[in-house]
């Protein structure tokens, strides 16, 4: 079986920092800007008051203390609580294709390749900034890459899904060196407006080279090994942004229309669901979870990523093994276990073991178990 390996990786990581401060000073006077414009219907007792959030919530709940944005006045703006983008013609490049060339260009420089090299192009990402035509295509054009590009959307394990494909497309011969590229502009689709989440996500976008190892030039090369993904269905996490709501009549701006979740039953049935698949795809290629010298979790949350280190080696989760950016770039989707294999793997040496995993929306679990070389 041809040998495939993981030989760059990239980060775009926008200008702007929200401090959990900043956000629950925004959120606060939103709140009661809110709550003043309905006094009469609360006093009646027909609409609830809208409760303040906190720095000690957020963080109590989360383990995040900051977040990347791209736009952080309209996010910080208590009469809007979202950010303001400029639209831009068709003649011009894309925001999405702009971050994510940015973070391909890192990624293939770090493998010391050109964008001539590449062959195929997967954009993998919780939400496409257009349906057509697809953001990897025009990524592919931005990066001087040949071959083909397509999009792919699996919620927060878009990434790994992402890398299968592209590993799959090495071994099977329709592609020679694949960049998987994963723009989060999640600052768009998450509700700042709504307590129970305000403070969940940033932006960021992260970009993965894979490649034949006999191709691979880069002195850090981590080969794949296995790859391994799952789905059951879950309504607990759910956008119902779409083309269709024109259609439907409905209120584009709807509560429904943004990033909407049940936390305790998500943390409840993804926990036991991550721990065992990463565990039975350690298992099918004969490891222990003890073997393995790091793992890359997804970052949505820090209580969710001790309970499933905890569930796989029976411990306590600590930086070394189970690092963790979920503090500094908070939730990103997709990007956020390659943000941390990105940021903490070259520390590690020849021969060692380690999982990138992300779980999420569908539910989906997908996890790549990679080897040092």
């Amino acid at each position: 079986m041809t040998r495939v390996v993981i030989s760059g990786t990239g980060l775009y990581r926008p200008p702007h920092v929200i401090t959990n401060a900043e956000l629950v000073e925004a959120f606060n006077a939103y709140v009661g800007l809110q709550n003043e414009k309905n006094a009469a219907a609360i006093a009646a007792g027909t609409l609830p008051a809208l409760v303040p959030s906190s720095v000690e919530f957020i963080e109590k709940a989360s383990g995040i203390q900051q977040r990347y944005v791209l736009d952080k006045a309209g996010v910080l703006d208590p009469t809007r609580m979202y950010p303001r983008f400029q639209e831009r013609p068709d003649d011009q490049i894309s925001l999405m294709a702009e971050i994510a060339a940015d973070a391909a260009n890192q990624a293939l420089a770090a493998a010391g390749k050109t964008g001539a090299q590449v062959d195929a192009v997967l954009c993998a990402s919780a939400n496409m900034q257009r349906a057509y035509p697809a953001m990897a295509v025009e990524i592919q054009q931005a990066i001087g890459a040949g071959g083909y590009g397509f999009d792919m959307n699996v919620a927060c394990s878009s990434a790994t899904f992402a890398i299968e494909q592209a590993a799959n497309a090495v071994r099977a011969g329709t592609a020679t060196c694949v960049l998987v590229v994963n723009p989060e502009i999640t600052s768009a689709h998450l509700e700042w407006r709504d307590r129970d989440c305000h403070f969940i996500f940033g932006d960021v976008c992260t970009a993965v080279i894979v490649e034949k190892a006999e191709t691979a030039t880069s002195p850090d090369q981590w080969e794949i090994l296995g790859t391994r993904l799952a789905t059951q269905f879950s309504n607990h996490i759910r956008n119902n942004f779409g083309f269709m709501n024109r259609a439907e009549d409905s209120d584009p701006l709807a509560r429904d229309k943004t990033f909407r979740q049940e936390g305790r039953k998500v943390f409840k049935e993804v926990v036991p669901l991550a721990a065992a698949h990463i565990e039975g795809h350690l298992a099918q290629l004969g490891l222990e979870p003890t073997n393995i010298r790091r793992f890359w979790l997804h970052q949505a949350n820090l209580g969710m990523n001790q309970f499933v280190i905890r569930k796989l080696v029976g411990q306590e989760v600590g930086g070394d093994l189970a690092p963790l950016i979920l503090d500094e770039y908070a939730n990103t989707a997709s990007a956020g276990s390659i943000v941390a294999f990105h940021h903490h793997h070259t520390d590690m040496a020849v021969g060692d073991l380690g999982v990138i995993c992300s779980f999420g929306a569908g539910y989906s679990v997908g996890s790549v178990v990679v080897r040092k070389l």
